[in-house]
């Protein structure tokens, strides 16, 4: 039983739209709702630089519910708090190992409650420092140095971590980067039209990975 159980939302995930992704809507408190114009300016960006066919409208989604094997990747962002239940995660646990693929984006402020919240998805695994030279950062866009800084809040440098399964990489943190802002339409932030454009590269760097693998 506990085999059919693993098996089932798999079926889900074969079953899905491959070219369709989702906004993580969690509880908490924090502002999941945060860049609405981002996620469909990078599917537009994909759409036209790296052959995807992703539809322009990403779907809402909880972590509680089977509709995220639909998805073969999930988006996250906001400001603050975020709490996963004991069975959310369990979910999100089960769709990530069973080939989804989760970026979270800290928009500023994220930090300190995400981490103890994927503690709650992978107690066994901890967030590593992605390497430069790792494969997300060369999918179709070349970022030597890693992961680029699109908006400045303390002065530190920006990381990308994540969770591996075997050489998998399934979930992707990005801190002190704030790639979402980068992808908000030019009248949201005003930034320069080379700094959206290295952050849309980088977005679609990570779509393009998650489809992949």
């Amino acid at each position: 039983m506990k085999k059919l159980i693993f098996i089932l939302p798999i079926l889900f995930f074969l079953n899905g739209n491959a070219q369709e992704i989702a906004l993580l809507k969690y509880n908490g408190g924090g502002d999941w709702y945060a860049n609405p114009t981002s996620l469909p300016n990078l599917i537009k960006f994909c759409n036209s630089n790296i052959h995807t066919a992703i539809n322009t409208k990403p779907a809402t989604v909880e972590p509680g519910s089977t509709d995220i094997f639909q998805y073969p990747f999930l988006h996250m962002t906001g400001h603050g708090n975020v709490i996963f239940s004991n069975q959310e995660a369990e979910n999100l646990r089960k769709y990530l190992l069973s080939g989804g693929f989760l970026h979270i984006d800290d928009n500023y402020g994220m930090n300190e409650y995400i981490r103890k919240e994927i503690a709650k998805v992978f107690p066994e695994k901890t967030l590593t420092e992605i390497p430069a030279n790792h494969e997300i950062f060369s999918e179709t866009f070349d970022f030597p140095n890693g992961l680029p800084k699109i908006h400045e809040h303390d002065g530190l440098r920006p990381q990308a971590f994540g969770i591996f399964e075997e050489d998998r990489l399934v979930l992707l943190f990005t801190f002190e980067s704030d790639l979402g802002d980068g992808w908000e339409s030019e009248e949201v932030h005003h930034d320069p039209e080379e700094t959206r454009l290295k952050a849309l590269k980088m977005g679609a760097n990570i779509i393009q990975y998650a489809f992949e693998h």
